[in-house]
Parts: structure tokens; C-alpha cells; sequence
């Protein structure tokens, strides 16, 4: 039986020869990223810039290209066009919904009002047997309240990882995975803010996903670290630490490889719908396992932890060891 091994078996590479370098690039990137948020800022969705959702219903198949090349002249600005599929559906029910960022920065009703009928027009030139069940507008109060929303579920979610890491295992890696996670989410809204890609609710799914993916590849590690710091009482932390990095890896390779593979076949062919979320889900992959070695494994090497886990009350004697000046 032939196995695939993408990392030898016998690996002893030193993570932490230049962690001054991996790290302090690490906190410049969160620096930056801040920066670019702050100056330029992000490229807000429909979710959280408020607009119309149109619901269309026709006996003809969907066209999504033909509906766009219709919608198109009116400048409407942001238009997310989506077939919806539903078991329920009979064979003549062919459903879309079509999403219109807010035309005005105070969500003027009377200007929805015109979007929607502008929409509609151009729509039955493509396809007059069309109808419109149900249209629906939220404003930009509403869209507000969803950014700080997202903000808090974001937020809530890493004070929950804080809180179980430090059931689980000790403060100090409690602290290494959070300054992970946070190194994490920042880098990944500086991209998003630098690139423009469109920042909507499904963005802060893939945010929230990047989150446990990333303490999922942490908690491996430090797992292994805390049984190696039981087998080896007398050995540096440094060398530890390198040696569960090294046990792990892996593990880690071929588990970030695998999910990589499905998201960039999803990226290249699922069209441009889930385009912005897959493209945060591979950038949070590969951020996320950087993040794990050489974040949270730093800061849990400066901080030190514990050597003796038989004695429950045994006070930390390795803090800032086998740090170089």
C-alpha cells in the first residue's frame, strides 16, 4: 500500500530560528492592515449598505447573463443576480432574486421606488411573462445594526476561544491562540479592504469560519506541546515546542492541502456568487496555519508555561526563556 506523504516523517526544522523576523513581519502586517482599514475602508455589500431584493418568477428558465445585460444600462451600481433551486418547485417555477445596493445614503423610499420599477421594465423586455412576488427593502439603519452585529459575533467568538483555551490548558497558550486569531481576522479585512472585494454577511461567515479553522491547527499544536512538556521536564521550551511543530506538521500540510484543494476548484467554478467568501476561506487557510506555528507558538514561547503538569498549583519557570536579546 503506497501512502502519500507531503512532509518526511523525520522532520527536525527549527520554526523558531528567525522569529524575530516571522513575528515582528506578523504584528507589521496587523499594523498595515489597520492603516488600509482605516484610510480606505471596505467595500460594503448590499447587507450592510442597505438596497432592495427583487423576487422574480417566470415559466421561462432563468437567464442570469440575459437578466445582468438588461439591468446593466440602468447603472445601478452593485446588482447580485442568484437562481434559487427548491425541491418544492414545479417544472414551470423558475425563481431569482436580485439584490440593488440602496441608490441614495439615505435610502430615500421614493428612489427604491424608481429602482424597482426601472428593474421590472427591464426585465420584461427579456422575459414578459415575468412576475414579481416579492420585493423587499432594508434601509441603511437596519444595515447598520447588522454591522455591529457582525462586529459582536466576531468579537464574542474570539472571547469564547479565550475563555475555552484557558479551561483546556493554561493562560499562556489561552493568550498565544487569541493573538493568533486576531492576527488572523485583521490580516484578512486589511486584504479585503485593500483588494475591494466586496464585504457583505457571508464574508463574516467566512470570518467565523477562518476562526475555528485557525484554533483547530492551534489547539493540535499546543495539545502536543503540553504531552511533550510531560515527557520531556528537563528539555528547553524552545526545543519542545519545535519538536510538537515538527510531530504536527504533518497533519497540518496535508489537512490545509485537502481543504484547499475543494476551495480552489469552488473559487475557479462556483461562479462569482460565493467568489468573495471562497476567496476569504483560502486566504484564512493558509493565514490561519502560518498563524498557528509562527504567532501563537511565539507568544506562548516568550510567555513560558509550566513544566510540571502532575502538580495542579506548579507556578510557570520557564517565562521568557530561551528568548535571545
Amino acid at each position: 500500500m503506497i501512502r502519500l506523504k507531503l512532509v518526511p516523517s523525520d522532520t527536525n526544522w527549527d520554526f523558531f530560528r528567525y522569529w524575530k523576523l516571522t513575528f515582528g513581519a506578523s504584528m507589521l502586517a496587523v499594523v498595515m492592515s489597520a492603516v488600509v482599514f482605516a484610510v480606505i475602508g471596505l467595500n460594503y455589500g448590499i447587507d450592510f449598505r442597505g438596497g432592495t431584493t427583487i423576487r422574480t418568477e417566470s415559466p421561462m428558465p432563468v437567464d442570469v447573463a440575459a437578466y445582468r445585460d438588461a439591468i446593466a444600462p440602468l447603472g445601478l451600481g452593485d446588482v447580485a443576480i442568484t437562481e434559487v433551486f427548491d425541491p418544492s418547485f414545479s417544472d414551470t417555477q423558475n425563481v431569482a432574486q436580485i439584490r440593488i445596493e440602496s441608490q441614495t445614503e439615505e435610502g430615500d423610499a421614493v428612489a427604491a421606488v424608481a429602482t424597482i420599477d426601472a428593474v421590472e421594465a427591464a426585465l420584461k423586455t427579456v422575459d414578459p411573462g415575468i412576475t414579481f412576488p416579492s420585493v423587499e427593502s432594508v434601509g441603511p439603519k437596519v444595515s447598520g445594526e447588522l454591522v455591529q452585529t457582525a462586529v459582536l459575533a466576531v468579537t464574542l467568538a474570539i472571547g469564547a476561544v479565550l475563555f475555552y483555551i484557558w479551561l483546556r490548558f493554561e493562560w499562556q497558550f489561552s493568550v498565544g491562540a487569541v493573538v493568533a486569531l486576531i492576527h488572523d481576522v485583521l490580516v484578512t479585512i486589511g486584504i479585503f479592504s485593500l483588494l475591494q472585494i466586496k464585504f457583505d454577511l457571508a464574508i463574516i461567515a467566512a470570518l467565523l469560519t477562518i476562526v475555528g479553522y485557525s484554533l483547530n491547527d492551534t489547539v493540535v499544536v499546543f495539545d502536543r506541546a503540553r504531552e511533550n512538556l510531560i515527557r520531556f521536564k528537563t528539555k528547553p521550551l524552545k526545543e519542545v515546542l519545535n519538536l510538537s511543530i515538527n510531530e504536527t506538521l504533518s497533519r497540518t500540510v496535508m489537512t490545509s492541502l485537502t481543504t484547499l484543494i475543494a476551495l480552489v476548484s469552488l473559487f475557479v467554478l462556483g461562479g462569482d456568487v460565493i467568489r468573495g467568501f471562497v476567496f476569504a476561506m483560502i486566504w484564512g487557510i493558509l493565514i490561519g496555519t502560518y498563524s498557528s506555528v509562527f504567532v501563537a507558538s511565539t507568544v506562548l514561547l516568550y510567555l513560558g508555561v509550566k513544566r510540571d503538569w502532575s502538580k495542579p498549583d506548579a507556578k510557570a519557570g520557564t517565562q521568557f526563556a530561551d528568548i535571545d536579546a
